[in-house]
């Protein structure tokens, strides 16, 4: 991303969603060595865990008391459930004015898998071989399977939306509850990456739930740099009290 002359916001906080349905049930098909994610219905309308819920006001809880400084101007959502879920618990506990809309962008949904979504690693290297092998090939960046997207297309439709971003809240506090591959996609283009970099950060372990990617505007370039990454550890012992 071209950050040398663009406006920017003063800050913008990207928010993993709190721990949902679909992660506790993919955990368990992992330990159990499943080939399918024991989940019915569709992606967008899975929820957040109980947990995930507790995680999501105890973010709205610590940002309230000032632990990002001031509340965001705009609320920015993924247009699935258990992003928008988190939003609106965050918003609930304080972390952002209740009259603050929380505004989808469906360019913020989940990377689609298309005929891989519900399979685990081990059920994609044994009901979809072929693509097992273009995946080795190509790479987890390049490959998209039929029906899906590659790193490359979440990329392509993030690309735009920063440019509204940019274009319509330069100067505001802008807070962004989102995906897994979104993070780290956002990150991608924010920070100039290439391939190598961001699939070395994407193998150090998954974006944590509820985490905060922080970035404040520089004003001498306009653009931005990082602040924090996966900043959990910042209030941990908030989640882990108001969790209990």
């Amino acid at each position: 991303m071209d950050n040398e002359h663009a406006p920017w916001p003063s800050q913008l906080w990207i928010v993993r969603h709190g721990q949902s349905a679909g992660n506790v049930a993919r955990d368990a098909a992992h330990e159990a060595a499943l080939d399918r994610i024991a989940l019915e219905g569709r992606d967008v309308d899975v929820p957040l865990s109980a947990l995930g819920k507790a995680q999501a006001r105890a973010l709205g809880r610590w940002v309230a008391h000032g632990g990002m400084g001031q509340l965001p101007d705009v609320i920015l959502s993924s247009p699935y459930r258990r992003a928008v879920e988190t939003a609106k618990l965050f918003r609930g506990e304080g972390g952002a004015a209740m009259e603050e809309p929380v505004c989808i962008d469906e360019r913020l949904r989940e990377k689609e898998f298309g005929i891989l979504d519900g399979l685990t690693t081990g059920g994609v290297a044994k009901l979809e071989p072929q693509q097992a092998a273009f995946r080795q090939t190509l790479g987890k960046f390049y490959h998209r399977p039929p029906g899906g997207e590659s790193w490359c297309d979440v990329i392509f439709r993030l690309r735009a939306l920063m440019d509204t971003v940019s274009l319509h809240n330069s100067g505001q506090r802008v807070i962004i509850f989102a995906h897994q591959v979104v993070v780290l996609c956002l990150r991608y283009i924010i920070e100039n990456m290439d391939e190598a970099q961001i699939l070395d950060i994407d193998q150090d372990g998954d974006v944590a739930n509820c985490s905060v990617t922080e970035y404040r505007s520089i004003r001498k370039r306009g653009g931005a740099a990082i602040w924090s990454f996966s900043a959990i550890m910042t209030w941990r012992r908030e989640i882990l009290r108001l969790c209990q």
